[in-house]
């Protein structure tokens, strides 16, 4: 359904990374999911009434809750797709994943309030009148919640949508809930076993533990996370097939919300070239980038002597000297200064996140690996840590 409600009222709905195709996904997923979820709300309470069920009915109010999640999220992306102003310069996009940390909270109010009027059952169970209408309203509760996990998280995973992977997760924990509780329903009819608080609490466990995960998920991009590999590789790749550009290094990605991401890096150039020539190719370079990624880049210029063979040839003895401490140690801006007496050897070394030591004993290693190798060279180190 979602498949053909985007192709008609989405226009190039193939371009997931584009700010407005990702808004209008929002969008019509949010409006699918409030008019599903309300469905299902009448649907379960009726029944719960009826048979006298709190697992049902806490079930119903479930999928209430779920409904205000979808308009918390629909308000999300039209928030979050609204342009720069002057008081936020990188746009609104951030208040998608205040929208899911949300989501998240409701998720965890409704499963805390579950697993209390569950309880309560236990110790005053009350009869219950289950017949074909509430098996048949649980059933259909059941794939429609498939259905909407299976869409919400193929296109979050698409557009790369935090809210939407939170509501994928919320929906599969509600089919898992609605299946304890149809057992519990059957297992009455079939043997009058009245399991209905312990289904209730066993709900309210699934939905108290997929609050949480989709908390963490959200607060991750809020506080700051690591860049997605696939996307640091293709930038470097795009970079680096430039003909001018040597190398790529110092790469910072600033993630202001899905659509408002910021990348910086540093391009190794050829030094003996004409710098407006190279300036002109890193302009041609930054503007690819936007059209490619839809980000905003900002590349700064390293020259380095690629026609002194000296040079060249001592870089890589040091890289191989750095790689034999460790293969995720690299090194860059590597500059030759001779003197009289001895020769400066300066560069900069860069080091995971958390590296297991410090700036100061990977600085006094490489030094003494150098000076063991090299009696008259005098390494001049920069201490750097990596960001993507």
């Amino acid at each position: 359904m979602v498949t053909l409600l985007s192709r008609l009222f989405i226009k190039n709905n193939k371009e997931y990374t584009n700010p407005e195709v990702r808004k209008a996904y929002g969008f019509l997923t949010g409006i699918v999911g409030i008019s599903l979820n309300i469905l299902l709300f009448f649907g379960k309470y009726f029944v719960g009434l009826m048979s006298g069920a709190v697992s049902i009915t806490a079930d119903a109010f479930n999928n209430l809750s779920d409904a205000c999640s979808s308009v918390i999220t629909l308000l999300g992306f039209h928030l979050a797709g609204k342009k720069p102003d002057p008081e936020h310069p990188f746009g609104h996009g951030r208040i998608e994943y205040v929208s899911g940390l949300a989501v998240s909270v409701l998720i965890i109010v409704m499963g805390v309030e579950l697993f209390q009027s569950s309880l309560d059952k236990i110790f005053h169970p009350v009869p219950m009148e289950v017949d074909s209408l509430t098996i048949v309203v649980l059933l259909a509760s059941i794939l429609v919640k498939v259905y909407m996990s299976i869409y919400n998280g193929s296109l979050g995973k698409k557009i790369n949508s935090a809210a939407m992977k939170a509501t994928s997760t919320d929906s599969l924990s509600d089919c898992i809930a609605t299946t304890v509780v149809l057992l519990s329903m059957l297992l009455y009819q079939i043997a009058h076993i009245n399991l209905d608080g312990f289904s209730g609490i066993v709900v309210a466990v699934f939905i108290l533990l997929a609050g949480i995960s989709s908390a963490k998920e959200t607060l991750s991009p809020l506080l700051g996370e690591a860049p997605d590999m696939d996307f640091v590789k293709d930038i470097e790749h795009t970079v680096r097939a430039h003909s001018m550009v040597v190398g790529v290094h110092d790469m910072v990605v600033h993630n202001y919300g899905p659509g408002r991401v910021m990348v910086s890096l540093h391009a190794e150039v050829p030094g003996n070239l004409n710098i407006y020539k190279i300036h002109d190719e890193i302009d041609v370079i930054e503007r690819e980038l936007k059209e490619k990624f839809f980000c905003e880049a900002v590349i700064h210029m390293d020259p380095i002597a690629v026609d002194d063979k000296k040079v060249m040839s001592l870089r890589k003895e040091v890289e191989q000297l750095v790689k034999e401490m460790d293969k995720e140690i690299t090194i860059h801006d590597f500059r030759m200064v001779e003197g009289p007496t001895h020769t400066n050897l300066i560069f900069d070394v860069v080091l995971p996140q958390g590296y297991s030591k410090t700036d100061e004993e990977v600085s006094t290693e490489v030094s003494g690996r150098i000076k063991e190798k090299w009696e008259n060279y005098y390494p001049v180190i920069k201490i750097e840590k990596k960001y993507t």
